[in-house]
C-alpha cells in the first residue's frame, strides 16, 4: 500500500488550491494493478471545486478501468486525512473497499466504504417497475 500512499503524496504537489491553500493528493489502483492520480483543483466559485479523490477515480474511469480497488488520500493534517461526502459517495458507487486516510507525517489509517459511509446510496436501491404492477422493495433502518 505504500505505493499508492506514495502517489498520492506526489500526485498533492500538483494541487491547484489558491484559495484555502489546503493541498490534498490521492492515488487509486484499478484492478489491472495501474494507479491514477489526481489532485484537488480549486475555483473561485467553491462548489466548482474538485476533490483529489474524485479527481483520481474520474481519471481511473474515464480511461475504461471500471473495477477501482484501493484508493489513497494525503494532506497536511494533524490526523489522516478524512474525505468529504462527496468523496464518500463516489467511492461508494465504484464499491472501493480498502480506504488508506493519511497525512504527510506517515499516519495511516485503513478503513472499508462501510465505515466511511453507513447506509450509503447504491446501485442496489434502484428498482424496476413490471408492467404488471410495482415489485419495489425497501430496506429496513
Amino acid at each position: 500500500m505504500d505505493e499508492l500512499v506514495d502517489a498520492a503524496v506526489k500526485a498533492r504537489e500538483q494541487a491547484y488550491a489558491p484559495y484555502s491553500n489546503f493541498k490534498v493528493g490521492a492515488a487509486v489502483r484499478g484492478q489491472s494493478g495501474r494507479i491514477y492520480t489526481g489532485c484537488n483543483i480549486e475555483n473561485s466559485s467553491y462548489s466548482l471545486t474538485n476533490c483529489a479523490e474524485r479527481t483520481a477515480i474520474f481519471k481511473a474511469i474515464s480511461e475504461g478501468e471500471t473495477k477501482l480497488v484501493a484508493l489513497a488520500a494525503v494532506a497536511d493534517t494533524a490526523e489522516p486525512v478524512s474525505p468529504c461526502g462527496a468523496c464518500r459517495q463516489v467511492m461508494a458507487e465504484f464499491n472501493i473497499d480498502h480506504i488508506v486516510l493519511a497525512n504527510i507525517k506517515g499516519r495511516q489509517l485503513t478503513v472499508s466504504i462501510a465505515e466511511l459511509l453507513p447506509f450509503s446510496f447504491t446501485q442496489g436501491h434502484f428498482y424496476k417497475s413490471k408492467k404488471d404492477g410495482d415489485n419495489r422493495e425497501y430496506r429496513k433502518l
